[in-house]
């Protein structure tokens, strides 16, 4: 068993891009904002893109203080350099695996090559207790795969760490809504196979007080602008 840190997206976010005041962020695949709240409360300016119409809206209703533009990852529609730091966090492995490339590439050129990619990895006993909803064990490598190749898009990798986000849950239902909020789609598999996602939450999920905790181990990459 691999050991790892404790640790957030935000404090290794803090880490390396702080300080936030003035920074302009993209954050790419940014679902409903709460990357883009969390960086905007630092003092960051975000701009998010997705290419989900309805993601964008609620995005802009929950973060009025940032920008929101319907965009998929591959094809970005802003100048070279217009950023300074380019986030994917949890969102690289939803891009189709034959745009990745395209994908890191594009970030790199709107922010000057400081890209972040913090994901999942297909481990630990929340992967564990969401695999009958849905099974991410290939997209989640074909993601790794991609950040191991960046070298082919002219990046390179400055920093890779890897840490283990604690998710505390109230209940089965909580882990289902936290399922649901990813994907709206996974609505019906979870009704479907709620017995079974009992079983998995009851024999995974580490009793703390009143809740209830499951690990998600994630690997963060920093790049950069490959030496000519």
């Amino acid at each position: 068993m691999t050991v790892r840190p404790a640790g957030t997206a935000l404090g290794l976010l803090e880490r390396w891009l702080a300080p936030f005041p003035a920074l302009k962020v993209l954050d790419v695949g940014c679902g409903t904002g709460a990357l883009a709240r969390a960086l905007g409360s630092r003092g960051a300016h975000v701009t998010g893109i997705d290419p989900q119409a309805d993601a964008i809206a609620a995005a802009r209703q929950a973060v009025p203080g940032a920008r929101f533009e319907q965009a998929g990852a591959q094809d970005l529609p802003f100048a070279d350099g217009e950023f300074g730091a380019a986030v994917f966090l949890n969102s690289l492995h939803h891009v189709p695996q034959p745009l990745m490339a395209a994908a890191l590439r594009e970030a790199a050129r709107v922010s000057g090559g400081n890209v972040v990619v913090i994901e999942p990895l297909a481990e630990g006993t929340f992967f564990a207790s969401m695999l009958p909803v849905e099974d991410e064990t290939e997209i989640r490598a074909q993601a790794q795969a991609a950040l191991a190749a960046v070298e082919r898009e002219g990046l390179r990798i400055v920093e890779c760490v890897e840490y283990d986000d604690l998710r505390t849950f109230s209940g089965l239902d909580a882990f289902i809504a936290k399922l649901v909020a990813v994907d709206p789609a996974r609505v019906p598999a979870t009704v479907e196979k709620r017995g079974v996602l009992q079983e998995l939450f009851s024999a995974n999920a580490v009793p703390e007080g009143e809740s209830f905790r499951l690990v998600q181990p994630h690997r963060a990459h920093r790049l950069g602008i490959a030496a000519p």
